[in-house]
């Protein structure tokens, strides 16, 4: 079952709980599975297996939440963000291959702790409120993607920028991850990632993935949507930290 993923017992039962955990913040905020799990498993489980498993769990959490998340969403809005996700991934991975590795997602990790800070701070960017503005926010995402893995935290951040509802931000989230991994799926395929041991091992961690996901959604109600946008930016401030400084050591 595991053939994919080498690892012993203890390394299992802690990819289980960093998976859970993943998919509670998920269920809650309605996004950082992927971002969580790299930035706690990648010391044990090397980045390009985690990737097309990853995708599955992300894949299966959008459809878990795909009602409240097309019914909430600002549809337009996620369309703007994908299409610019989808043009923006090649020159994202044509920087990759131009520039080091590392140097690139330490820029774009930086700038998510800024533009985080940013908006705790209630600092607003006008422009970003227009249809062209959601369209290159989109862009960047793409370009994120490509070069760091880190686009879904930079449309995180853009949407937490408008003055919309939590539930309104969240179903945009929900609905822009689930479109954006039909996009990817074209990448993962063609790049040769994604591999029948890769589903495989994905299929054994759905069922703790998609628990996480359902206790998450249940957590996110009136009492607690105030707290939304200060929790997901935090949220964001920490994974960027967290991750920057993984990549320092």
């Amino acid at each position: 079952m595991w053939s994919a993923l080498p690892l012993s017992p203890t390394d299992t039962v802690l990819l289980f709980a960093i998976v859970l955990a993943a998919g509670l913040v998920r269920g809650f905020a309605g996004f950082a599975l992927s971002a969580l799990v790299m930035a706690a498993a990648a010391s044990f489980i090397a980045p390009v297996l985690l990737i097309p498993i990853l995708w599955f769990q992300e894949m299966a959490a959008s459809l878990l939440m795909a009602r409240g998340g097309w019914r909430e969403a600002n549809r337009l809005r996620a369309g703007l963000l994908v299409a610019g996700n989808w043009a923006g991934w090649p020159l994202g991975l044509w920087l990759t291959v131009s520039l080091p590795a590392t140097t690139s997602a330490r820029i774009a990790l930086v700038l998510i702790l800024v533009l985080a800070a940013l908006q705790l701070l209630r600092v607003n960017i006008p422009a970003l409120a227009t249809r062209w503005g959601t369209l290159m926010a989109g862009v960047v995402a793409g370009i994120a993607s490509g070069v760091a893995h880190v686009g879904g935290m930079v449309v995180a951040l853009y949407v937490l920028s408008q003055n919309d509802t939590a539930r309104s931000m969240r179903g945009t989230l929900v609905l822009y991850l689930f479109l954006g991994s039909l996009g990817s799926l074209v990448y993962l395929l063609g790049f040769g990632v994604m591999t029948p041991a890769a589903a495989k091992g994905a299929l054994f961690l759905l069922p703790v993935t998609l628990l996480g996901v359902w206790l998450g959604s249940k957590l996110f109600n009136p009492r607690w949507e105030p707290y939304y946008k200060p929790f997901c930016l935090s949220l964001l401030i920490g994974l960027a930290a967290l991750s920057l400084i993984r990549s320092l050591i």
